[in-house]
């Protein structure tokens, strides 16, 4: 009897990066503002906002405000500072090693996430910790923070008796590394005061921390809210290696395109990219917020010549948009938010400029009369 061997199926090649279309500057520009809710505002809460942007880099109090302003339809500072007095949006080290708001589900999720490139940031701070049991000093800065929120001073002075011997900063860095420490209120609310003072996320928000999500899951949020995006911008922004394996095993259900330069980037199919002709209103940005920091290329954004100006030394400068790219720098004083333009604008940009400072001073400063003028920032 003749034996038939059943075909084998043939799997269909990949197609190469090469294949796949082009999306340009303003294409990636257009479809990033869509998803950080900057092409129009959207009516959504805070916490779903923050939840959907994967948190807020906020390494100052005020940032986050001016960037949900910037985002929202009808926010107020306090629709961020009740949720924050109510321990359901805290402020936490975690992507880049930064200070984000995040919600706090997130915040128990998220930091578990990144915990490995907290283990790699102490490794740069070994030769101050000769003689340490990393395992005993956490268990130690736990019971300090959580018999009462320290400062930083406070504990690392606290630390410092129990290993005189050690460099205290370094002491600090560690308990920060191993520990998932937010920062109390009333730091972080809208008018208030008060010096950085952490306990644990756990002890704060009573209840413990979750698994790290898979992966797989966070890249999908963080396409929807910063793609299309490459392998490495998404490694930018979590401050992680080693992502590759993710998006491959996402790639049957993902839409690849690539850059100008060849890039391969990721998107998800149901995720909005506008027309490039898509108009882009004004925006004032916050020092250090999400949109320039969350790619390795951030030409999507940044134009060439501008690239590197947002910045004087380690200090970022508030910035602001004109047709959806960054265009120059402002700065609140006083009685008045300046703001400085890096190249000529229409008559038209300079009105429609004034108009979206006038309504961000208004939501933020209501009843504070403000001049809103052209001038000299970065000197």
């Amino acid at each position: 009897m003749t034996r038939t061997t059943p075909a084998r199926t043939r799997r269909a090649p990949r197609a190469s990066a090469a294949d796949a279309p082009v999306l340009g500057p303003r294409a990636l520009n257009r479809a990033t503002l869509a998803r950080q809710l900057l092409l129009r505002r959207a009516p959504l809460t805070v916490a779903d906002a923050v939840g959907h942007l994967l948190g807020l880099q906020a390494q100052n109090v005020k940032p986050p405000y001016y960037a949900l302003a910037a985002r929202l339809d009808g926010f107020a500072p306090e629709h961020l500072s009740e949720p924050m007095a109510a321990r359901e949006i805290v402020r936490i080290v975690t992507m880049r090693s930064t200070i984000h708001t995040h919600t706090a589900d997130d915040c128990l999720t998220l930091r578990p996430l990144v915990q490995p490139a907290r283990d790699r940031e102490l490794t740069q701070f070994r030769k101050g910790l000769v003689g340490v049991d990393l395992g005993r000093l956490a268990a130690l800065a736990r019971d300090l923070v959580e018999a009462r929120p320290r400062t930083m001073r406070e504990l690392r002075e606290a630390l410092a008796a129990e290993w005189p011997e050690a460099d205290p900063q370094a002491l600090g860095v560690a308990a920060r590394c191993a520990l998932p420490l937010v920062q109390v209120t009333p730091r972080g609310l809208w008018g208030s005061s008060g010096q950085v003072a952490l306990t644990t996320a756990e002890h704060w928000l009573g209840r413990p921390a979750g698994q790290a999500p898979a992966p797989d899951a966070v890249v999908r949020r963080y396409l929807a809210a910063f793609g299309p995006a490459s392998v490495k911008d998404m490694q930018t922004w979590a401050g992680l290696t080693r992502l590759r394996d993710a998006f491959e095993r996402l790639r049957p259900e993902l839409l690849t395109f690539r850059d100008a330069a060849g890039t391969e980037l990721f998107d998800l199919p149901d995720a909005p990219r506008p027309d490039p002709d898509t108009p882009a209103p004004p925006r004032f940005l916050p020092e250090f917020d999400n949109l320039l920091l969350s790619h390795a290329d951030r030409t999507r954004v940044v134009p060439p010549e501008y690239r590197g100006r947002s910045w004087t030394g380690n200090t970022a400068h508030r910035t602001f948009l004109v047709d959806g790219f960054l265009a120059g720098v402002w700065k609140p004083e006083r009685d008045a938010l300046v703001i400085e333009p890096f190249g000529r604008l229409t008559r038209a940009q300079r009105a429609d400029l004034a108009d979206e400072a006038a309504r961000m001073s208004a939501t933020l400063h209501p009843g504070t009369p403000y001049d809103i003028r052209f001038g000299t920032v970065i000197r």
